[in-house]
């Protein structure tokens, strides 16, 4: 029974990675509140926010990550353009900052408590990672504090406010198959 269990998981990752990478194509497409040098609104989050809530933490984390590779396999990483100047330790620190604390944040939502149908993890994961993109904007891309904050939260306060919605209403649905 482990087995089959660790078998459903992988499989139950695999879906949420799919899923990540069609609406993250999907937000790229559309381009609504796409920014010039990144960001988008985020519909590729939901997955990896459902995932965290189905799978527990751990797994979750896992997908967060692994997201990232896909990002990476498909050319949607944006690193520091103008590398005059910059340590590869600082570019380096850019994108650990940007991708995988970014976006592996998401999978730790399910820690934090829901009070209802308000999913607090999904606030604050979607805060934790404005507040990552902030301080990158400022050390790495060179801009005002008031300036990295605005040009991010132009997407990313947009898309916590559609996970809020959603996550909670395919949550709900997810819970027959739940272990």
């Amino acid at each position: 029974m482990e087995n089959r269990n660790r078998i459903r998981d992988i499989v139950f990752m695999a879906m949420y990675l799919a899923l990540f990478f069609v609406l993250d194509w999907l937000s790229n497409q559309i381009g609504f509140f796409s920014m010039p040098e990144g960001g988008t609104l985020g519909l590729g989050v939901i997955p990896l926010l459902l995932c965290s809530y189905h799978l527990g933490w751990k797994k979750g984390l896992t997908v967060g990550l692994l997201s990232v590779v896909l990002q990476f396999m498909t050319g949607r990483v944006y690193v520091i353009q103008n590398s005059d100047g910059f340590a590869l330790w600082q570019i380096l620190i850019q994108f650990i900052m940007e991708y995988p604390a970014a976006f592996g944040i998401y999978g730790i939502a399910c820690i934090f408590p829901n009070f209802g149908k308000f999913y607090s993890g999904v606030m604050i994961t979607n805060l934790i990672r404005l507040a990552i993109h902030v301080v990158a904007g400022v050390y790495f891309w060179s801009t005002p504090w008031w300036g990295s904050f605005t040009y991010n939260a132009w997407y990313m306060i947009p898309t916590m406010i559609v996970c809020l919605i959603v996550v909670p209403l395919i949550d709900s649905r997810l819970q027959p198959v739940r272990h």
